[in-house]
């Protein structure tokens, strides 16, 4: 994306929405960057409606961005030598052009509304565009009670270059994961292969759920994942292509011993 254009639409997005949300912008994060300034407004912005202009700003900046930092096909995947079914890929999930990402959400399944945090929930929701949160609420509000842990919601993925975002409420194990954490563990991956079975999704690309700040140890939950999956795909004569995706190297070393691809 060209700088200036780049510049432009931040510095008017942003006035927008500060002027959107009075006077308590201001106080979000104290910086002249406005790409920091524009994500931490749509990050604790309400599912308010939003205007064409709006729109149209926010989803060329949006589809700029992730065009420059470079839109990945799931055959850039590494297949496991284990199952062909599955591969791993390392990288920025919100890049990543499979027909569903699954998103780690929270019960209220409305995206993370921590300023600039750094958790999953928060990088696909801004990446999707605010029209994501206002679909997630107008699904919540039709349900009528938070997302059980281990269920699974579909929703558009907007500006994102997948065709679905997966959501799913993964437990919080703090650590130190009980046996009901487990089984919720594995509804969670079950739940999600369901969901892109009913829409026909031929594709799925699986964060590490619950890995986060929700404290299931790393390598248990790699080792729930990968066994789920193929015990699905299997009980389903299913040929849907899974994807691990792992963001760290410790993530992705682990995975690498699970579906028993060559340590580097």
């Amino acid at each position: 994306m060209d700088a200036m254009r780049k510049e432009e639409l931040l510095a008017r997005l942003v006035t927008m929405l500060e002027e959107e949300r009075g006077q308590d912008a201001s106080s979000l994060v104290i910086t002249d960057n406005l790409w920091l300034r524009f994500r931490a407004l749509v990050n604790v912005r309400p599912p308010w409606p939003a205007g064409e202009e709006f729109l149209a700003m926010q989803d060329e900046l949006l589809q700029g961005l992730i065009a420059e930092a470079g839109v990945h096909d799931i055959d850039e995947a590494e297949p496991s030598s284990l199952d062909p079914r599955l591969r791993l890929w390392r990288g920025d999930i919100t890049t990543l052009a499979a027909d569903a990402i699954v998103n780690a959400a929270n019960s209220q399944m409305l995206g993370c509304w921590a300023p600039l945090h750094s958790c999953i929930d928060n990088a696909i929701h801004t990446f999707a565009g605010i029209q994501l949160r206002a679909e997630c609420a107008r699904i919540m509000a039709e349900q009528g009670h938070e997302e059980p842990t281990g269920k699974a919601k579909v929703t558009g993925a907007y500006n994102l270059p997948a065709r679905r975002v997966i959501h799913t409420v993964g437990p919080i194990a703090n650590g130190l994961p009980t046996a009901r954490h487990r089984v919720e563990l594995a509804s969670c991956y079950r739940s999600c292969l369901e969901a892109a079975a009913a829409e026909g999704l031929r594709s799925i690309a699986f964060c590490c759920i619950s890995t986060g700040v929700f404290g299931f140890p790393q390598r248990e939950a790699a080792r729930i994942a990968v066994r789920t999956v193929r015990e699905w795909l299997d009980s389903h004569d299913s040929e849907i292509s899974v994807v691990f995706n792992v963001f760290s190297s410790k993530d992705e070393e682990i995975y690498r011993r699970e579906t028993q691809l060559p340590i580097a």
